[in-house]
């Protein structure tokens, strides 16, 4: 019984070892798939890049439109983070001067971008001869319009700019003069000739940066107020109980253009060109043209 035992283990071993034969040693023996992908070497993943956290100071009428691009350029540039920092643009330009941490500027208008670029003498904006604008990257990025508006069903029934002088409004909401649509609107309602009427009136509340002058309309705290299209546009589709009166008259005021620039004072320049270049790209431009913005030719 023994001897039959040891035949048929030796006989075992022996058929395993022939079954073994001409497989790799330790490989696969699965037959790949025909319709497996092959991977080169050339075409296998590169390691992750360096992490990089982007600091952009924005206009704050620029907030939805620049999340938005943000989920966007995730895709782009997985390794990169961007961190928002929105407000006046007057504020920002600030900040900017005292030190804070920037790697890109886009303002909501020439005035603030001016006043950090060293390429502008006294007479250009830059009484101060301050140097912040890394030179060759300043570019003029989209445009905007100046609107009128009022809280839904525009109790007040405001139709026109100059309607803020009358006796229909007893208050209209602005940004205040550091804020570029503050600046807007002193000079829509001082070619209207009325500016300094409303002062006398005390009719004017002031918000310390576009969204502030939004919410007040929003809120119904205001007769009116006058911000950028694109805010008002946004803050509809987002539910907020306003409407749009009118866009400001032809010729009124200067064009309203935002600039960009990255910074002198920049750790990650190359990171910050890429993005400034790529907010110049049709997929950022669809997304600004989307609530209202439109691109300089």
């Amino acid at each position: 019984m023994k001897k039959a035992l040891s035949l048929s283990l030796a006989l075992a071993l022996v058929f395993s070892l022939t079954g073994c034969a001409g497989q790799p040693s330790g490989g696969d023996t699965t037959t790949p798939s025909p319709s497996a992908p092959v991977v080169s070497p050339s075409a296998a993943p590169t390691p992750d890049a360096e992490p990089v956290e982007l600091i952009v100071f924005a206009a704050a009428s620029m907030t939805e439109t620049l999340n938005e691009i943000a989920k966007k350029y995730q895709e782009v540039a997985p390794n990169v983070t961007l961190v928002y920092n929105f407000d006046s643009s007057g504020t920002l330009k600030t900040q900017i001067q005292e030190g804070a941490d920037c790697d890109l500027f886009i303002s909501a208008a020439q005035k603030q971008m001016n006043q950090l670029d060293s390429s502008r003498d006294a007479d250009g904006g830059n009484a101060e001869g301050l140097d912040f604008v890394l030179q060759g990257t300043r570019v003029n990025l989209v445009e905007n319009k100046v609107v009128l508006v009022a809280p839904e069903g525009n109790p007040a029934g405001v139709a026109a700019f100059d309607d803020a002088a009358t006796d229909k409004v007893k208050l209209i909401a602005l940004g205040n003069s550091d804020v570029p649509v503050g600046q807007y609107s002193e000079e829509i309602f001082t070619n209207l000739g009325v500016w300094d009427q409303l002062n006398a009136d005390r009719k004017i509340t002031f918000g310390t940066n576009v969204k502030e002058v939004t919410s007040q309309v929003a809120a119904a705290a205001v007769d009116c107020g006058v911000i950028y299209a694109t805010d008002a546009f946004s803050a509809i589709a987002n539910g907020d109980r306003m409407e749009i009166v009118t866009e400001a008259p032809e010729g009124s005021h200067k064009q309203v253009v935002y600039p960009a620039a990255v910074l002198n004072v920049t750790k990650h320049e190359a990171e910050a060109k890429a993005f400034l270049e790529y907010l110049q790209s049709d997929a950022c431009s669809a997304v600004f043209q989307s609530v209202g913005f439109s691109i300089p030719g």
